[in-house]
């Protein structure tokens, strides 16, 4: 190999010359794969990925074109030394987006960028082993931004971290619209991720980054690291909402399998993450798993004004009827926001068993108790956050000292070396001796409140209906039943032995090609739901009142993991609040398929009022169209609306 050159002299020197000396650098960052094709031009390979690169004088931006995507694209990992030969430089790109370096103090050389093609010139890439890279070359090491979950709560809105954690929930992949009316989707899925540095998980939205390995593999009990993810939060229209994180265009997701290699490994924070999964109890961290169905986040605004400023104004209110034509045009797996004008008619309850899942009266009492008992928990703990307001340090070392108090089996036995990540999951495999349902499911009361009972049961009946719908709901001119909740919808607890067929239920199912068998001896319906007893049809009339339409809610609470669904999240909002059972009340008369009467007296306090409800709906698939109520905003004045 002739001389090298660096990238501060590429930069100084690259208007005088045509070609250029080679070029050693270390990848630092890496983009999703574009692409950029279009109907009416005839490209083979019409693919584009971006690539920071960096040497010892600083990092540059680096295009990786057409062809040699497919061909190199997965082989240039983040920690990779290339030796380029006949490369382009042009002028940077200037609208791409920009990573946050590791190291702060990197030069940037932001106005050119290194172009690899298969022609004019055809680009020499070469991989350099990482056992061949020599110190006097002087690569820059890749450097991380890690924090805890601790550490989360004080960072501003968009700042840029990666983060590391033991999966305690994935969501099913669904897909939404990059522009309005457009054919082209982003894929994504939520998770959950814990440290042990908080009661409170990661909460990470995961769109899909050119790993589909990765992306279609995530589940429960997997060490999950996310590079390059954004926080999400806004105090000033929403303070109370909760904070999350989601990825950029440079972000990478690693599972357990993947590991192994990235320099990563070596960072303190994933080192001392090891050590803190090595105290923890598998059966427990089990109990606490759910993978897929519905997920309501994040959560509408406290009010619509500012639900509004989200949202372009022509996109925002429908009519029902509008909302049957949206219905119809969502594409597979699309899911959409909407916001539906109309009147809170009538409100029933709907039990599982009457819903066609069967459950006997033993389980159904002690998901009942075991829900109750958590419930309280959560209540107190909100009661007291709000007068003590303790720091996170504090708050969650107090919550770590009861959860795990007596607890001493750890999660791996066997020893981790900190620079090679475990191979397989913790949870062994079918082959081996398997946590047995019963264990993951145990309904043990440690840590629960044993407070008796002393509330009334109060006024119960099946179902609420206003005076206003018993006149028009005969005499109306379109009805649309959207009340049904469709097995795909529910969430389920995570089952190791059936990991296989529960990961492939929740990702894209393919329109012809048949992904390999997994086992069928078990439907989705069988798999334990966490969602509690049943769910409520509520009926929205028209403000005309000739035209209607059932819509389901689900009350999503997981008696294991108070914090899944951030319950606190609707407290502001009455008829949603009561219909979420956080009473004794209400818990004993959902138990009997019968409305409380908090539910009951909210729903009268809405009758014949005008309201804006705010739907999420999901195609999953068939005839088959998921429509939950999401909040309730109700009109105080003209041009004021409010959450009930």
């Amino acid at each position: 190999v002739s001389k090298l050159t660096s990238l501060s002299q590429l930069e100084m020197t690259w208007r005088s010359r045509v070609h250029f000396p080679p070029l050693l650098v270390r990848v630092l960052h890496k983009s999703r794969l574009r692409y950029y094709g279009k109907p009416e031009k005839k490209l083979d390979m019409p693919y584009q990925a971006y690539f920071e690169v960096a040497d010892g004088s600083g990092m540059m931006s680096m295009v990786l074109w057409n062809s040699l995507c497919p061909e190199w694209y997965n082989s240039m990992k983040v920690g990779t030394v290339l030796l380029l030969e006949q490369y382009a430089i042009k002028n940077s790109y200037p609208f791409k987006t920009q990573p946050t370096p590791g190291d702060s103090q990197m030069k940037r050389f932001a106005t050119i960028e290194i172009s690899l093609n298969v022609r004019d010139p055809p680009t020499k890439i070469r991989i350099i082993p990482e056992e061949m890279v020599k110190p006097e070359w002087g690569l820059p090491e890749v450097k991380y931004r890690f924090i805890t979950r601790s550490e989360l709560d004080d960072l501003p809105n968009n700042h840029s971290c990666d983060v590391i954690g033991l999966v305690t929930f994935v969501g099913r992949a669904e897909r939404t619209r990059k522009r309005e009316h457009s054919e082209d989707f982003w894929l994504y899925r939520w998770a959950h991720a814990i440290d042990g540095t908080s009661d409170q998980p990661f909460i990470l939205e995961l769109f899909a980054t050119s790993q589909p390995d990765v992306f279609e593999r995530i589940h429960p009990m997997t060490y999950l690291v996310c590079t390059q993810m954004r926080v999400v939060r806004d105090l000033t229209e929403n303070p109370s909402s909760t904070i999350y994180l989601t990825t950029s265009n440079e972000s990478q997701i690693f599972i357990t399998g993947w590991h192994k290699g990235q320099p990563y490994t070596k960072d303190t924070k994933v080192k001392n993450f090891i050590q803190w999964t090595k105290t923890q109890n598998e059966a427990d961290q089990m109990k606490k798993t759910v993978i897929g169905g519905y997920y309501p986040f994040p959560r509408p605004p406290d009010s619509f004004l500012k639900y509004c400023k989200n949202n372009k104004v022509e996109a925002v209110l429908k009519t029902i009827g509008e909302t049957g034509k949206e219905l119809e045009d969502l594409h597979y797996r699309e899911h959409k926001r909407i916001a539906v004008q109309g009147i809170i008619s009538a409100v029933r309850y709907i039990s599982w068993s009457n819903a066609g899942e069967e459950a006997s009266g033993s389980e159904l009492a002690q998901l009942e108790e075991r829900a109750l008992n958590a419930l309280k928990l959560l209540n107190n703990e909100l009661l007291l956050q709000k007068v003590t307001s303790p720091s996170p340090e504090s708050s969650a070392v107090s919550k770590e000292d009861t959860v795990h108090k007596g607890k001493s089996t750890s999660l791996q036995n066997k020893e981790v070396n900190l620079d090679e990540f475990p191979h397989e999951d913790f949870v062994q495999d079918k082959d081996e001796e398997a946590v047995s349902d019963s264990s993951q499911h145990r309904t043990d009361q440690e840590g629960m409140s044993d407070t008796p009972e002393t509330e009334d049961t109060g006024r119960t009946c099946d179902s609420w209906q206003s005076d206003l719908w018993a006149q028009v709901k005969d005499k109306l001119m379109k009805y649309l039943h959207h009340g049904t909740i469709f097995p795909e919808s529910i969430p389920r607890k995570f089952d190791y032995v059936h990991k296989d067929l529960l990961m492939q239920q929740y990702n894209l199912h393919p329109a012809v090609h048949q992904p390999k068998e997994t086992r069928r001896d078990k439907n989705i319906s069988e798999f334990k739901s966490v969602t509690g007893l049943g769910y409520y049809e509520v009926t929205v009339l028209g403000i005309n009142h000739d035209v209607a339409m059932d819509v389901a809610f689900l009350p999503l609470f997981c008696p294991e993991d108070p914090h899944l669904f951030q319950l606190a999240d609707i407290q502001n909002d009455t008829l949603l609040s009561c219909m979420s059972c956080v009473s004794t009340c209400q818990q004993k008369a959902a138990s009997n398929g019968r409305l409380s009467n908090e539910v009951v007296k909210a729903a009268m306090d809405l009758d014949g009022k005008h309201v804006v409800c705010i739907l999420d709906v999901c195609h999953l698939g068939g005839d088959k169209v998921e429509v939950f109520l999401s909040k309730i905003y109700k009109t105080v004045e003209p041009g004021m609306l409010d959450p009930v």
